[in-house]
């Protein structure tokens, strides 16, 4: 419990620092509007990435289907704004609470299946979602989409928007953090990560497998739907076909780019993912073509993805700044070593000479 604790004070402590960082960045326009705008749009992102992740990097299990869940959480926040006035917070965590029971529902019947079953299954569920969003005009405005969803602020001033759009999303992202990194290193993430390295060795020694899957499905679901409140926040409107199966694969190609299992790795496989799509505009048709190959490339030299299965740990480096490890002579200790080690790398090999 003290090191839960610890660890939520600790990405609190760190989220605060980095938020005031961009902030001020944004506020002074050294980020300018369009990266300002990005950055927001990774970070929802980031929060959709997180959640497939504890479902393919954590528990184990292929799904295909996240832009489902993302399309129901998103609806659900801009039906319950725009049709019964709930405030934007409560809506994007009634999105969420939508998307985890229809995660429940849905992942009691198909995580009895695995592999690419499992994988079919998901993505036949985001299809069926896109449909139904499709035929249902009365609440969804039907192929031509939901329009006028109020935004997170709309005072005039673009810079000010900018900012508030951003904390909005940054809350949502540390929020996403927490729970991950705190289940993670309870009972039940062990449990969890028991499954994805030997289901069967897992329910041999009496871990409810089936339990589990559920709740990691779940959560991931709940996750997905707040990452969805606050997509259909940020863009002001909604269409089905902004959740077709592209969607989905974007999202697994950022799981096993980052590092299935890696936190560290998801977050800055978002990122790159977000900015890396938008330079690559100029491209036009060949663009999809030249991302594919990059990716092809970065997946036959980094197998693993970037972070592989290894994490940047904040709590980790706080717990080594509190014991002194980190201290002013330690450092000098270590800088000395290593200039020290690449002046002996510099110097000739003299041996064999006469």
């Amino acid at each position: 419990m003290k090191n839960r604790i610890f660890n939520s004070i600790t990405i609190l402590g760190a989220s605060i620092i980095m938020y005031a960082i961009l902030a001020v960045l944004m506020y002074t326009e050294i980020l300018d509007e369009y990266n300002g705008q990005l950055l927001t749009l990774a970070g929802i992102y980031v929060i959709i990435s997180l959640s497939l992740n504890l479902m393919t990097g954590f528990t184990g299990q292929l799904v295909l289907g996240q832009a489902g869940f993302m399309c129901i959480g998103a609806y659900s926040s801009a039906i319950a704004i725009m049709t019964f006035h709930v405030p934007l917070f409560f809506a994007i965590i009634i999105g969420g609470v939508i998307t985890a029971l229809f995660g429940f529902l849905i992942g009691f019947p198909a995580l009895r299946l695995r592999g690419d079953y499992l994988a079919i299954t998901t993505l036949g569920f985001g299809e069926i979602v896109r449909v139904v969003m499709v035929n249902l005009k009365s609440l969804t405005g039907g192929a031509a989409g939901l329009k006028g969803v109020p935004s997170f602020s709309n005072t005039g001033n673009f810079i000010t928007d900018d900012i508030i759009k951003f904390t909005w999303v940054f809350g949502f992202v540390v929020i996403s953090l927490l729970i991950i990194t705190n289940l993670m290193r309870s009972s039940h993430g062990r449990a969890i990560i028991s499954i994805r390295e030997d289901e069967i060795a897992a329910n041999s020694m009496g871990v409810d497998t089936a339990y589990y899957k559920i709740f990691s499905f779940t959560i991931a679901a709940f996750i997905a739907g707040l990452g969805g409140g606050l997509y259909a926040a940020y863009f002001g409107y909604l269409n089905p076909v902004m959740f077709g199966f592209m969607n989905s694969a974007n999202f697994v190609v950022i799981v096993v780019l980052g590092g299935l299992g890696s936190v560290t790795g998801t977050i800055i496989a978002a990122i790159g993912f977000t900015y890396a799509q938008e330079w690559m505009r100029v491209f036009q048709d060949f663009r999809m073509v030249i991302f594919g190959l990059a990716l092809i490339l970065v997946m036959l030299f980094w197998q693993k993805g970037i972070m592989g299965s290894k994490e940047f740990s904040i709590v980790g480096f706080a717990r080594d700044l509190l014991a002194g490890r980190y201290s002013i002579k330690r450092i000098i200790s270590k800088i000395s070593k290593l200039i020290k080690k690449w002046k002996e790398k510099k110097q000739p090999d003299d041996r064999g000479v006469k």
